[in-house]
């Protein structure tokens, strides 16, 4: 996903280009100042979605410097978010400048034979799309929230497009994102090996473990035989991922598809992560095209729908979840050799979505269940989000948390999320740390990295 990211922001680059040439009269001669507009309103977007979860990570941060080449520290992001009110009422019902002047030049047809056809403004737009996207998949945990509002602004991006007649149907649109070249066979052999060390290194899901590795070995016999000419049956990736919150399900279905990229079973390898309001519209119709979209840029990789029995909840009550749920079959049927479908949710409403269509019965039949993390395992996870963060545990807040979680686990709350509560925990504890050695002069390298029991002992989930 990031090469087509890179590959999507250099056309914005070469539009930016060409404006400040043709396109506005206030724009000529300025090109630095377009592009420099550009890239921060990137930033900004990119401070907006990483946000989504109630905190910046480090992950997030890289993934923009990746893409875009630049990206501020932690601490002027967060800045950043005050001072550009990056949140839901202010920035997010803002069209980026950039847009805006793509959509006038488009409108008005005021570039001669404009080498991007007057698509400008759809082509920063889904520029736009995928690099929210791409934030989303750098980070480790499910997120929910970021996906509802890239949905939100993409959505009231369209809308802006389309009202002044410059939104450009998916069949319509000029570019298409490049299929990096595939890598020789040693490459493929050893990205797989290592995708496999990562996963299998995971804290917990060992039954869940066991299921892809045999999966895995089942695709490189199919890949043996295949080579040798030798008649092979036809494997169905296709999935259904049940369990609680934070158990793991985004991290697995993301490996996977890169497992599937390196085995040759999918071209690109990408995860594609939505939920029922990433697919479904309010009028007759939509719901088919906006599903289709999400399903065209999924292709090659991997479709990933959370919760999708929210998807049939609302059958026979005028509910368009149903059209979503008839263009996704067609689609796996159509595109049975380019498309993995993982759907996700809670064991018990999985298996009423199932239940609703006998043609979602019989496209999925491999199950997943991802079990709750014991108190040992989450205490396994604190541990390595401390480490990413530069953080550890003494001793004595060692053994606090491991009673901490094996009490919540025995007594596990309506509201428990596994892997979601550990994270939660950690930035508590992080806060309580930093009110307890702010105050220390010459603090000790030691003293700033040492979470203690006492700033264990207050926090609640």
């Amino acid at each position: 996903m990031e090469q087509n990211i890179k590959e999507m922001i250099a056309h914005c680059e070469s539009i930016c280009r060409l404006m400040t040439t043709f396109a506005i009269s206030d724009l000529k001669g300025k090109t630095e100042e377009l592009l420099d507009e550009f890239r921060f309103g990137l930033v900004k977007f990119g401070a907006y979605m990483s946000e989504s979860d109630g905190h910046f990570t480090e992950d997030e941060a890289e993934c923009m410097k990746e893409c875009i080449g630049v990206c501020p520290p932690l601490t002027e992001l967060r800045e950043l978010k005050y001072r550009e009110h990056l949140n839901e009422d202010e920035y997010g019902s803002e069209i980026p400048p950039m847009i805006k002047y793509c959509v006038l030049a488009d409108a008005k047809k005021s570039i001669p034979n404009d080498p991007f056809k007057n698509q400008k403004a759809q082509i920063v737009l889904d520029t736009y799309k995928l690099f929210g996207q791409t934030i989303i998949a750098s980070h480790p945990d499910e997120s929910i929230i970021a996906a509802k509002k890239l949905t939100d602004y993409i959505d009231r991006l369209e809308n802006f497009l389309d009202e002044f007649g410059v939104k450009i149907a998916l069949c319509d649109k000029m570019y298409t994102t490049t299929i990096v070249e595939e890598p020789t066979g040693e490459a493929n052999q050893e990205e797989l090996e290592k995708l496999l060390e990562d996963f299998n290194s995971l804290v917990g899901l060992n039954s869940v473990k066991n299921e892809v590795n045999s999966l895995v070995n089942l695709l490189k016999v199919q890949k043996m035989r295949k080579e040798k000419n030798m008649k092979i049956s036809n494997v169905s990736k296709h999935m259904v991922f049940s369990g609680n919150p934070g158990t793991g399900k985004t991290t697995v279905a993301r490996t996977l598809a890169g497992i599937y990229k390196a085995l040759g079973a999918l071209k690109k390898g990408q995860l594609i992560e939505v939920d029922r309001s990433g697919l479904v519209k309010g009028y007759v119709g939509q719901t088919a095209i906006k599903t289709s979209e999400v399903i065209e840029s999924a292709l090659g990789g991997i479709l990933f729908i959370d919760e999708a029995y929210t998807l049939t909840v609302g059958k026979g009550q005028g509910d368009f979840g149903q059209e979503a749920v008839d263009t996704l079959l067609k689609a796996m049927e159509d595109h049975r050799d380019d498309l993995v479908v993982i759907v996700a949710g809670y064991p018990d409403l999985m298996a009423q979505f199932l239940a609703s269509n006998p043609g979602l019965k019989s496209r999925f039949n491999k199950f997943i269940f991802f079990e709750d993390y014991t108190g040992k395992e989450q205490l396994a996870i604190l541990n390595s989000m401390c480490k990413k963060q530069d953080y550890k545990l003494s001793p004595e807040a060692e053994k606090y948390a491991l009673s901490f979680f094996n009490e919540r686990f025995d007594n596990r709350p309506e509201n428990f999320a596994n892997a979601r509560d550990v994270r939660n925990f950690l930035e508590k504890a992080i806060t309580n740390h930093a009110s307890r050695v702010v105050n220390i002069e010459d603090a000790s390298e030691e003293c700033l990295s040492t979470l203690e029991k006492v700033d264990l002992e207050s926090i609640e989930l």
